[in-house]
């Protein structure tokens, strides 16, 4: 059942009764799920995610790669030349020495080869591919957890405005109703009806709202540069939260019903338990290099020169080729304990993921329960300090309450209706927070919140008049790789 809520006109009265409020616009502002979508096109992290993901499946298609034939051609030609000298020997009945013989030959010639190899067994390689397979699983869940969480982000950064802003306004208010508690009390004083001290209490009052107003306008001014760094856009206004939000309890409404879901869903869990194949793979490539090879090779040589009485001539061979691994120094069987240990680490990880993510599940479901709760009992509260500062100011002007009562009531008020701010936000961001750990955050979630935004109402971001021209916001042309 829906819990009751504040009505738009009552909440309004409430702030419209001390000050008009400038952020609130009538042009219709941009959506939480308009501004989700941008996000997801434009935001760097997620597409370093995507491009990380296509480089894991390029590398399975190299050790894909390494199993089917390798072909190769090769050719030369060369140009040699040969220069040497030999001694003619004269018979001795001549009785003359030995004559120098110059010899000078210059060959060219040409070759050619072809070398075809393919392997028949060999357990690595098949493992390096097993690995690569179990990468992309791993990968694939990393970049539906990069995504859940960009999706959470915007909302994140999108309410945190909305938050910002209800609360300056609050505080706006606050300090126009204590400024004008400061000059009735100025002119009570001129004509004796109090004491100075009460126009001191006033001023500090005055002084501690200023200070506040001044914290929230620059955390609102803080808050709208987490959706341009998302983005790469600025937005002149967005929608507002409507006031008639269902606040109901998380459905399925049995806290285990929620873990079981995580175990089953949740991305982080699921990207935990692929890295232990993933490490159990490597395991496999260890063990392998213990295990013989076997390939089989063609091959084909072509070769001719001008060489004089010398004709062309080739060779062909076709046959297999096997290795064992007698002894490598003690190397294998180290890596075979080392990718043991890393094995052991990834299922030690697992748990702490799953030990984690029950944790946060349970934790959030009991938060966004009590959230529920605790929006209705700050509505309440704004009834009662609304109440509580009539009776007191009726109290000031028959001389039973002095001003600092007064300003205290006025103080819890506008407490009150900021702490009523904050109770909304918390429900929503709790809500979405929660189904992100359960694994559940996806186009359907935004959407349904992005129905809980108002288009009559929108609030102004009250951006600074530059233009958007900086690099540093936008993600720019896509990347060329090499051809």
């Amino acid at each position: 059942m829906s819990r009751p809520a504040p009505s738009r006109c009552f909440r309004k009265r409430l702030i419209a009764a001390f000050i008009t409020l400038s952020m609130a616009g009538s042009a219709q502002g941009a959506d939480l799920w308009t501004i989700a979508q941008d996000a997801l096109d434009n935001d760097a992290e997620l597409a370093s995610a995507r491009a990380g993901f296509l480089a894991t499946e390029a590398a399975r298609d190299v050790q894909r790669g390494t199993l089917l034939p390798q072909i190769s051609v090769g050719a030369n030609v060369s140009h040699s030349r040969i220069y040497s000298s030999s001694t003619q020997v004269q018979q001795p009945s001549q009785g003359q020495p030995g004559e120098s013989v110059p010899q000078d030959d210059t060959i060219n010639s040409v070759g050619l080869s072809l070398d075809a190899e393919q392997a028949l067994y060999d357990p690595t390689r098949q493992a390096q591919l097993a690995r690569a397979e179990r990468e992309i699983d791993r990968d694939a869940v990393s970049l539906d957890v990069a995504r859940q969480q960009l999706l959470f982000t915007v909302a994140d950064a999108y309410f945190e405005i909305l938050r910002a802003h209800d609360i300056l306004s609050a505080r706006r208010a606050q300090e126009t109703a204590i400024s004008r508690q400061l000059e009735q009390a100025r002119e009570r004083f001129e004509v004796g009806l109090i004491a100075i001290t009460d126009v001191h209490e006033a001023q500090a009052s005055f002084d501690l709202a200023r200070a506040q107003r001044i914290a929230a306008e620059s955390a609102m001014q803080v808050s709208f540069e987490a959706l341009e760094r998302l983005t790469g856009h600025r937005y002149d206004s967005i929608n507002a939260l409507d006031d008639d939000i269902p606040i109901v309890p998380p459905e399925p409404g049995d806290r285990e019903d929620w873990v079981t879901l995580a175990m089953d869903n949740s991305p982080m869990v699921l990207m935990a338990q692929a890295g232990i194949e993933v490490a159990r793979s490597q395991v496999d490539i260890s063990r392998a290099g213990q295990r013989p090879v076997v390939s089989a090779f063609a091959t084909y040589g072509w070769s001719d020169s001008d060489r004089t009485g010398t004709n062309h001539s080739s060779e062909s061979q076709v046959g297999l080729r096997a290795s064992v691994p007698l002894y490598t120094g003690g190397s294998t069987e180290a890596q075979i304990r080392q990718s043991g240990f890393a094995l052991e680490v990834s299922q030690y990880d697992f748990e702490a993921q799953r030990r984690d993510t029950i944790q946060q599940v349970r934790s959030l479901f009991t938060r966004v329960n009590n959230d529920v709760e605790t929006v209705e009992a700050r509505h309440q509260a704004i009834v009662s300090n609304q109440s509580a500062l009539e009776a007191t100011r009726s109290g000031y002007e028959v001389g039973t309450r002095n001003i600092v009562d007064v300003l205290n009531a006025e103080q819890s008020l506008f407490n009150a209706i900021a702490d009523h701010a904050e109770a909304r936000y918390d429900y929503v961001l709790g809500l979405l927070q929660l189904q992100l750990q359960a694994g559940l955050l996806g186009a359907e979630s935004i959407q349904a919140v992005n129905a809980w935004l108002s288009e009559e109402e929108s609030v102004s971001l009250e951006l600074p008049d530059e233009a958007n021209d900086n690099p540093v916001m936008n993600i720019g042309e896509r990347p060329r790789y090499p051809s």
